[in-house]
């Protein structure tokens, strides 16, 4: 039995690998609630790719896919915090508002899925989207959920996680991180 790399199983579930175009650059925003129609039909096509995704893969302490990982350049995200709790759909969101108190944790990405970086984020965020009826939402997000919503954002910025990492500091090979004992997001 040949064994297919977590990048390739990833590649063939839709997502865009790393090194496409897309990746780094900024999505463009939705004007809501002009755009309904076509931020609910991504929307959709988020929570399939995710369902895709989840069928091959756990995702113990939650999971989140942004619009340019399936080749959408639009400012759309969704995460799904761990356990039962309901997913967060982003729209035009940004971040207005971070603590100075950081937290560094192993992050992955799905569209590099084969390594795991050591990556410093804010323990909690403010982040203002947009419903699809054109209001603006505020909402607080602190630690584990802050860190996938930004990851998320990040996405959307045309940024992956390895921007945020320190100086120096150089994502490990999935199979060391298993052995790290420091899994955290993504698996």
């Amino acid at each position: 039995m040949i064994e297919v790399r977590p990048s390739q199983q990833m590649r063939d579930l839709g997502v865009v690998q790393h090194g496409v175009g897309i990746l780094a650059e900024p999505a463009r925003a939705f004007s809501l609630p002009a755009e309904r129609d076509e931020a609910e039909r991504i929307t959709d096509e988020l929570f399939a790719a995710m369902e895709r995704i989840g069928q091959v893969h756990p995702f113990a302490k939650g999971m989140g896919i942004a619009a340019p990982q399936i080749g959408i350049g639009r400012t759309a995200a969704v995460v799904q915090p761990p356990g039962d709790a309901p997913a967060v759909i982003l729209l035009n969101p940004k971040i207005t508002e971070r603590s100075d108190e950081l937290d560094e944790q192993y992050e992955g990405c799905l569209s590099f899925f084969d390594v795991r970086g050591l990556v410093p984020r804010p323990l909690r965020i403010t982040v203002e989207t947009t419903a699809v009826t054109g209001e603006t939402v505020t909402t607080v997000y602190e630690r584990g959920l802050a860190r996938l919503i930004h990851h998320e954002i990040d996405h959307l910025d045309g940024l992956l996680y390895t921007a945020r990492m320190r100086t120096g500091v150089k994502p490990i090979p999935v199979e060391e991180y298993r052995q790290s004992g420091r899994a955290w997001a993504y698996e």
